[in-house]
């Protein structure tokens, strides 16, 4: 099993650091290998929270997921995303920024790091929707019940959610601004740049997150019609009409991954540069990260970990606000990629640990007298 999930990517990882030692040497073989341990440690919350989304998907989709997926995540994100960010903020066309980024490689990471406020803010922004979506809506399953209950009574307030990611993101802004002004920049610019990209960080979520939930409403709507009505849906029409749906449902929660691993690997793009500025190296390690990540992710869903560990998928949405509010706060101050990393580990562990408890308590509980046990919550 762990090398059916994994095998693709450790076959990855030989070829990546073998074409690392051709490109530049043993000293490329280590740079590519640290780069890959940063990628997993800082994407390991993206694992559990894709896995919450991809175990409702067919075995057909978690291949596309492991297939096309990869390719847009390594060829998209790590390789052409930076290059793309270049070209756009520095008003060069694609040509000029690939020759910048294998000719000029100081200038290349200069350009990037210039054009970290756009970035942050739109991840920021989509990971922050997520978490608020996450931590607003009442659930049967609560990891830490002094928070999760009364907030899940303010969720009942329409589009409190937006609202308060629109005022993170004014703050943002306005810090930001004012930050700018006190060291003689280009406030005004600086301060439009991360409004914008936060507002389209924004409409991304709503638009791809609403037509998944959209098209997955409709499919759950379809199949509780077959069940009471099976002589109905026994016709051809309709089967080919559920089947129809389910492919449009799929298709929205795939792109919906693919943008949420997106706003995941914002940071470890950025990061990577402490590490290095050459573009080759940076594919390859991040690219190697993101096959461990996606494998993962596969595997949680096939050993059914989320349900086993029912508090994993809130200590991964917990992760991602911290991760939301940090890419935010990286407009203004620089954080080391160690203490992101941490974060997002050291709240995965406590969810892990609280669900261990959880079952023990049941376990316990079954054993004994029968009697219903009161089930630890939270840590």
């Amino acid at each position: 099993m762990l090398l059916k999930t994994f095998g693709w990517s450790f076959a990855v990882t030989a070829i990546g650091l073998v074409a690392a030692v051709f490109y530049g040497g043993w000293e490329a073989f280590g740079v590519v290998a640290i780069l890959a341990v940063l990628e997993i440690s800082l994407s390991f919350d993206n694992a559990v929270v894709n896995a919450g989304i991809l175990k409702k998907m067919s075995a057909f989709w978690q291949k596309i997921f492991l297939t096309v997926g990869v390719l847009i995540a390594v060829f998209g994100m790590r390789l052409v995303f930076p290059v793309v960010i270049v070209a756009i903020t520095a008003k060069l066309n694609p040509v000029d920024a690939v020759h910048l980024a294998f000719a000029d490689k100081d200038r290349y990471q200069q350009l990037v790091t210039d054009a970290h406020p756009a970035i942050a803010a739109f991840g920021g922004m989509f990971l922050l929707m997520i978490f608020l979506d996450f931590i607003f809506e009442d659930r049967d399953i609560k990891w830490l019940q002094w928070i999760e209950r009364p907030l899940a009574k303010l969720g009942k307030v329409d589009m409190l959610s937006v609202c308060i990611a629109l005022i993170v993101l004014l703050v943002t802004s306005f810090t930001f601004a004012t930050h700018a002004h006190q060291h003689g920049g280009a406030h005004v610019d600086k301060a439009q740049t991360v409004l914008i990209s936060g507002i389209a960080g924004l409409i991304t979520y709503m638009i791809v997150g609403g037509l998944s939930g959209f098209f997955e409403d409709r499919l759950e709507e379809e199949e509780e019609r077959e069940h009471e009505a099976e002589e109905e849906a026994a016709r051809s029409g309709k089967q080919k009409s559920a089947v129809l749906l389910a492919g449009q449902a799929a298709f929205f929660m795939f792109l919906y991954l693919e943008v949420l691993d997106a706003s995941f690997s914002f940071d470890g793009v950025i990061g990577a540069f402490a590490i290095t500025n050459d573009i080759v190296m940076m594919a390859l390690g991040l690219g190697i990260g993101a096959m461990y990540v996606r494998s993962l992710t596969v595997y949680l869903v096939r050993q059914g970990t989320l349900d086993d560990y029912v508090y994993l998928e809130h200590g991964a949405h917990y992760a991602i606000g911290a991760l939301a509010i940090i890419l935010m706060v990286t407009i203004q101050h620089e954080i080391n990629e160690v203490i992101t990393g941490l974060v997002g580990v050291v709240l995965i562990a406590l969810s892990f640990w609280s669900s261990v408890r959880r079952n023990r308590a049941l376990a316990a509980a079954e054993g004994g007298s029968g009697e219903k046990a009161e089930v630890p919550s939270g840590v």
